[in-house]
């Protein structure tokens, strides 16, 4: 029986397929179609009907913000900067903050309108501050979406707010472009807000997002809601260092929604956590002979962490030869360092060369030898 328990405990252990998690029908979730991913490594531990493509109203803004929060640490603009509104900006109604034509208002209120309320109006005036139309904003959507390998997305808007039936994705690219706009660590100063104000506290906002009042950790992500769409969320949670992303689509009221959303994050953080691929010690640097430098300095390649079940202890095991010859190229495999749990190995990571190191010449040998001949 014990050595039974020991075969189970170590199978669970072993570095599964994405999809191996995701077979494990361990939650109950009543929206037609789900996720739940881990966002460091992308290991998804649920999936629902997550390739099954539909109308995802204002979830539709992970991307729209996601372009925003990158043209501005690349520098197009910063969050002080003011943008405009045009007369089309301010005739978008649904949800908005009721912009006026010709209305000035600072980057970063138009992005907490758009994070916090789902702002239809503030999306389409920040896309056009950035493309000078939201038809060419979209065409840049699009292309995002290409380049994150979403192969069942595409819009038509950058709001979300109407189905023409050519906009549409799904739960796992959801996902995927959550996990994107979240490496922008500065997005949670506005997706985190519970409630604020514009307008010099004249007008009030509270986030439709209500898990980030009531549960713990929650770092956003978005919410969605038409007729057609239903209830839409992606909710992303953080504790202890590990941050999990929830997609829910087309639920049948806000609640039921929210409740899948929180059940699929509590699933995840009470069943695993992140192991460290890298022990923390550091690297030697590597003897190299009749190399123009003495020693190569060594890093780590590959990942940094992988998901494993709550409760695992890594061992590691760090293989380098004693010295190397040179030429070394940078980049260049030198050893492994082997991560195992239970006594199972569950990763092996490349240690490699952090630099070129070349081979001294014919004159640089007979000065060396030179040199060994007189004791030096």
């Amino acid at each position: 029986m014990k050595r039974f328990v020991c075969l189970a405990l170590t199978l669970l252990l072993l570095p599964l397929p994405l999809a191996a998690y995701a077979e494990t029908p361990a939650v109950s979730i009543a929206a037609p179609s789900a996720i739940l991913m881990e966002k460091e490594t992308g290991t998804v531990l649920y999936e629902k009907k997550a390739d099954e493509p539909g109308f995802p109203a204002s979830v539709t803004k992970i991307m729209t913000m996601l372009l925003i929060m990158e043209a501005m640490e690349n520098g197009a603009f910063g969050p002080d900067d003011i943008v405009t509104a045009s007369a089309r900006a301010a005739s978008f109604g649904g949800s908005c903050v009721y912009l006026e034509a010709g209305e000035k208002m600072s980057v970063r209120d138009m992005l907490k309108c758009i994070a916090v309320v789902s702002a239809n109006d503030c999306a389409v005036a920040m896309a056009e501050y950035l493309c000078g139309s939201e038809e060419v904003f979209v065409k840049k959507m699009n292309d995002r979406a290409k380049e994150l390998g979403l192969a069942h997305t595409h819009f038509s808007s950058c709001s979300g707010l109407f189905d023409d039936g050519q906009h549409y994705t799904t739960a796992r690219d959801v996902a995927v472009m959550s996990r994107e706009l979240l490496r922008h660590e500065a997005i949670k100063e506005y997706t985190t807000i519970w409630m604020d104000s514009i307008r010099d506290g004249s007008f009030e906002l509270a986030n439709t997002n209500k898990l980030v009042y009531w549960y713990p950790g929650c770092t956003g992500l978005k919410t969605g809601y038409t007729s057609t769409a239903r209830y839409c969320l992606s909710a992303s949670a953080e504790r202890n260092g590990v941050e999990y992303i929830a997609v829910v689509m087309h639920g049948e009221t806000a609640d039921s929604r929210n409740r899948d959303a929180e059940t699929l994050l509590s699933y995840a953080f009470a069943n695993y956590r992140l192991i460290p691929l890298h022990d923390g010690k550091e690297l030697p640097a590597l003897p190299v002979e009749l190399g123009k430098k003495k020693a190569v300095p060594l890093r780590f390649d590959g990942a940094a962490y992988q998901l494993a079940a709550k409760g695992s202890q890594p061992e590691y095991a760090l293989t380098l030869p004693a010295r190397l010859a040179a030429p070394v190229t940078a980049g260049q495999q030198i050893g492994n360092l082997r991560v195992s749990v239970g006594g199972e190995q569950i990763a092996e990571v490349p240690v490699c060369a952090a630099e070129d190191v070349p081979r001294i010449g014919f004159g640089g040998i007979l000065a060396k030898l030179a040199l060994s001949l007189v004791g030096i």
